[in-house]
């Protein structure tokens, strides 16, 4: 059987070829080497998440052979002689050894650490390109889903893996855990006996977290990013606007050779930093903390960072109760636990669906958005960055007392007034840094940049001569679409709005539609006619008009 392989690359060829004649996958193979990928440094971030993973895989199967998931009370007779002769539980016991006894053990452990921080930093940050550039729009909703699944996931897989050691730290952290089980209306008490086997702490609980965080939210993160990774090559990257990029083609580089050996360079540079940062950077000294008692805990204690929203939102919280029908309802635990965790998910899920029900905008996007050119969604994304940035920086409000020496009730009030002010404020301010990105863009189009030369007019004014953007930097800025409107939503008044837009909830969807969609500030047309040619830049444009005449 012979093989077309003319004018393919003798390394693609010869694998090909092998794997046709024995699988008939050699057509396949050849075809998905030679995909194309955009070049952009923002889609580094989600490998970053993707290697760190990886790391966190390599340094988890290491350290399951040496820890032992039991409460079984023992005496410590280790290497670390401070705490020699005390009774602690065999987990806690097994990760002494782990990091004193075993060679390479205190490395493993602490660049496994330094991998979850990293991988779910990665995750937040990869999900936040998406969001400000529109990448989760049609016919991507479905990644989209997954990804805040799989965060959803990482965030409790965080959970259980640094409650193994049963630490003090950990063991503070389980304990609100249990707090916010047991205060679930109704079925509150059966979740926490069947997590913890009985009254808390029982003796089940480091085992069936361990069972959890080796393999059972491992295989569904495994699942979902192999289906994650598998939608965005079907469904092809999403590219950043510029010179020749359409929703109809890719400009990039080819998956084989380009993309796999940068991909391979930069897990390596991703493993480098972790590994760095395991060697010198010390993370989560449990011999420090001490085995766990119910009794005691250590001042100052923190989650680590990506659970210290909801540590600030019990802390934020008014002590409010109410009993109803004999059965006592704590919403000083049930609402800050649940209510911020469920504004942040709930709306990064649903956030697409109802981009597309405002704006009624049901095409393929496959060139992605600057956050500028969508003022509403980046004002959106940025009040929720400040409301889940200030439950985390006041889940430390103790911490914040002590350092500033000020008042801890202080600290408090002010988060209470902060986490209802703050998000409105951001959004205001970010919704206007937009509309001012967008005027210089126009200003750019319309009267050029800035070129260093001034020159002197014939009536004695002295100007800078302004020259036209480079072609690449045009084209990027041009690449800037209106925002979809519903049609009809500009009916005269007296006029009979569109069957969809009427009635209460058509009137709301139509108004929103109206202030969400259109063309914000529209491009200059390169001729000093649009919305850039104001008075203050009277004088590039004469200089930029002299250039050219002078150029031709």
């Amino acid at each position: 059987m012979s093989h077309s392989t003319a004018g393919v690359p003798k390394p693609i060829a010869g694998p090909s070829a092998y794997l046709d004649d024995r699988l008939g996958a050699g057509n396949f193979l050849r075809r998905n080497l030679r995909k194309v990928f955009p070049d952009h440094w923002s889609f580094l971030l989600g490998e970053i998440a993707l290697y760190s993973f990886i790391v966190l895989l390599l340094t988890g199967t290491f350290l399951t052979f040496f820890f032992k998931p039991s409460m079984e009370h023992v005496i410590y007779d280790g290497s670390y002689e401070a705490l020699k002769g005390v009774g602690m539980s065999a987990a806690y016991a097994s990760a002494l050894e782990i990091s004193f006894d075993i060679r390479g053990g205190l490395l493993m452990r602490q660049m496994h650490h330094w991998a979850a921080l990293l991988f779910i930093a990665g995750m937040m940050v990869h999900m936040l390109r998406v969001f400000f550039t529109g990448a989760y729009r049609k016919p991507r909703e479905l990644n989209w889903i997954i990804g805040v699944i799989m965060l959803s996931l990482a965030l409790f897989e965080g959970l259980t893996g640094y409650s193994l050691p049963d630490d003090l730290l950990s063991g503070a952290g389980l304990r609100i855990t249990e707090g916010v089980a047991i205060s679930l209306p109704l079925v509150g008490t059966w979740i926490t006996f069947f997590l913890f086997g009985g009254e808390y702490p029982g003796e089940d609980i480091i085992a069936r977290f361990y069972s959890l965080h080796i393999l059972l939210i491992p295989g569904v993160l495994l699942a979902l990013i192999s289906a994650h990774m598998i939608l965005m090559w079907v469904q092809k990257h999403t590219q950043m606007p510029g010179k020749g990029r359409t929703n109809n083609n890719v400009v990039g580089a080819p998956f084989y050779p380009a993309f796999m050996a940068k991909a391979g360079a930069y897990f390596m540079f991703t493993f480098g930093v972790i590994a760095l940062l395991g060697t010198f950077a010390q993370i989560n000294p449990i011999w420090l903390f001490g085995p766990y008692t119910p009794a005691d805990i250590s001042a100052g204690s923190q989650p680590d960072y990506y659970m210290g929203f909801l540590e600030g939102s019990l802390r934020l919280m008014p002590s409010w109760e109410i009993n109803i029908f004999g059965y006592t309802l704590a919403l000083s635990v049930i609402i800050p636990a649940l209510v911020p965790l469920g504004i942040v998910m709930t709306g990064l899920a649903l956030y697409p669906f109802i981009e597309q029900w405002i704006t009624g905008d049901r095409r393929e996007h496959h060139v992605a958005d600057r956050p500028r050119n969508n003022p509403h969604r980046t004002a959106i994304g940025m009040a929720g960055i400040t409301f889940y940035g200030l439950l985390w920086l006041l889940g430390a409000n103790d911490e914040i007392s002590w350092t500033f020496h000020v008042s801890l009730n202080w600290t408090t009030y002010v988060g209470r007034v902060l986490i209802f002010v703050g998000p409105v404020i951001a959004y205001i301010i970010t919704y206007r840094i937009c509309l001012g990105l967008q005027r210089s863009d126009a200003a750019i189009i319309g009267h050029g940049v800035e070129s260093g030369v001034i020159k002197r007019l014939p009536h004695g004014e002295y100007i800078e001569v302004h020259v036209p953007p480079a072609e690449d930097i045009e084209a990027h800025m041009r690449g800037k679409e209106p925002i979809p409107m519903i049609s009809g939503v500009d009916t005269e008044p007296g006029g009979i709005p569109p069957k969809g837009l009427r009635g209460p909830i058509g009137k709301l969807k139509a108004k929103m539609s109206k202030a969400y969609g259109g063309e914000k500030i529209p491009l200059d047309d390169g001729h000093g006619h649009g919305p850039a040619h104001d008075d203050a830049g009277e004088h590039a444009a004469v200089g930029a008009t002299e250039d050219k005449s002078i150029t031709h």
